[in-house]
């Protein structure tokens, strides 16, 4: 995802913040605030697994290997471009479809659903 796509969902979620935009079928935002939650669960799942491709080993014990193995953990974490980041990005992103999805839900029916979202509390634990 690039960092105009980022920046496009980002300035939507400010869009239905304020009221200008919001999805007018109750049932098609509450199926996709669903899909936002799974989505999110799969994301999170696959930070797990991210997480774990830092720890590198077994190049052998010469000094080009040690560079290797740095040069892979960099890839899985701490770069603008690892995997953990891009992951992490990726949730934002579907954090803030989800929010215009309720946002869309208490506009239609006027019942605050972002309760049901556990959008802030899902992604708090992970350092992100």
């Amino acid at each position: 995802m690039s960092g105009d796509d980022i920046a496009q969902w980002r300035k939507f979620a400010d869009q239905a913040r304020s009221g200008e935009l919001y999805l007018d079928d109750e049932q098609a935002a509450r199926a996709c605030m669903t899909a936002c939650d799974e989505r999110i669960t799969t994301l999170e799942d696959m930070l797990v697994f991210a997480q774990r491709a830092q720890n590198v080993s077994g190049f052998g014990d010469f000094h080009m290997a040690d560079d290797l193995a740095k040069m892979f953990k960099a890839q899985a974490s701490g770069e603008n471009n690892s995997i953990d980041a891009i992951i992490r990005e990726h949730i934002e992103v579907v954090k803030d479809m989800g929010h215009i999805m309720a946002l869309s839900i208490k506009r239609i029916t006027g019942q605050d659903v972002t309760n049901s979202i556990n959008f802030n509390t899902n992604t708090g634990s992970m350092g992100g």
